[in-house]
């Protein structure tokens, strides 16, 4: 018996140390090769800053658009997220109960599941079905991405909203309840403010997916050069796109330098949302633990 557990942790040993040395090398890889580009080159190239920010004049060998791009696209699939993975997520804390839970919550964590390209074929043949039905010049367009996308992070901010609220102490609620608090009170005036870091950290984490993906924007819109989105029907640029395009399509060594200043840009973005919500969750667990 002593032997197994022995076997055991050095085996837990050597996965938590593999894990750690692929990230560690991954990132030192990015940051050796793309630390050098970070320059004004990388995002506008030999257009001036002012203009290419405020599209007065297109930028054609820097990354600006594609940062653009990323960042409307975010924004976009998080306002379609947000509120019904938010309502989702009360519901399964507070009103759901017994098999209507159960169903629910095994369909979130199917849709979890579901692989990205999976996902971006739904929005390709959704953009077909539109064809053929209500809407004869539907096409590939920052709107279809966005909606894929937000169908993919909504288990995300689903269930970290969900084990915001049940984790919160139920002081709280019979607090709410000997003050003749109504349920629904309770939930808007108690529970939500105690939980909204926790649940601000599950939208951060969100945002971080959609920023990541590029499988889903493959077949719904995104492509190399088109500028800053023009709308929503519009096709658009993005950082992760920009790089898978670059490592397959390169010329030059510049392209390919280009391409490591646009991974670690991406990279830093990514680290910033992670800490972002790692900060919203260590702060709201101190502040229910009486730790300020």
């Amino acid at each position: 018996m002593k032997s197994r557990t022995i076997i055991f942790r050095i085996l837990s040993y050597i996965g938590a140390a593999y894990v750690i040395f692929s990230c560690c090398a991954l990132a030192a890889f990015i940051i050796s090769n793309g630390l050098p580009t970070l320059k004004s080159e990388l995002f506008f190239a030999d257009t001036p800053p002012l203009d290419a920010i405020f599209g007065l004049r297109p930028v054609w060998d820097g990354i600006w658009p594609a940062m653009a791009g990323t960042l409307c696209l975010v924004v976009l699939t998080m306002l379609m997220a947000t509120v019904p993975a938010i309502g989702c997520g009360i519901y399964l804390a507070r009103f759901a109960h017994g098999r209507i839970k159960s169903m629910l919550s095994l369909a979130i964590d199917m849709i979890a599941g579901v692989p990205s390209i999976v996902m971006g074929l739904f929005g390709f043949v959704l953009i077909l079905l539109l064809r053929r039905t209500v809407a004869p010049d539907a096409t590939t367009c920052i709107a279809v991405a966005a909606l894929c996308l937000a169908i993919l992070v909504l288990p995300a901010i689903t269930v970290t909203t969900r084990s915001s609220i049940e984790s919160l102490p139920e002081v709280l609620e019979l607090t709410g309840a000997s003050l003749g608090f109504s349920e629904n009170q309770i939930l808007r005036h108690l529970l939500l403010p105690a939980a909204a870091r926790g649940i601000f950290g599950g939208i951060i984490l969100g945002a971080g997916r959609a920023a990541e993906d590029t499988a889903v924007i493959m077949l719904t819109g995104v492509v190399v050069n088109s500028g800053l989105p023009a709308g929503l029907a519009g096709k658009f640029e993005a950082l992760p796109f920009l790089i898978y395009y670059t490592a397959a399509q390169y010329m030059d060594e510049s392209e390919l330098m280009r391409g490591f200043g646009a991974s670690l840009v991406l990279l830093i973005l990514s680290a910033l949302l992670a800490g972002a919500a790692g900060i919203c969750r260590k702060s709201m667990e101190r502040r229910w633990k009486g730790l300020k």
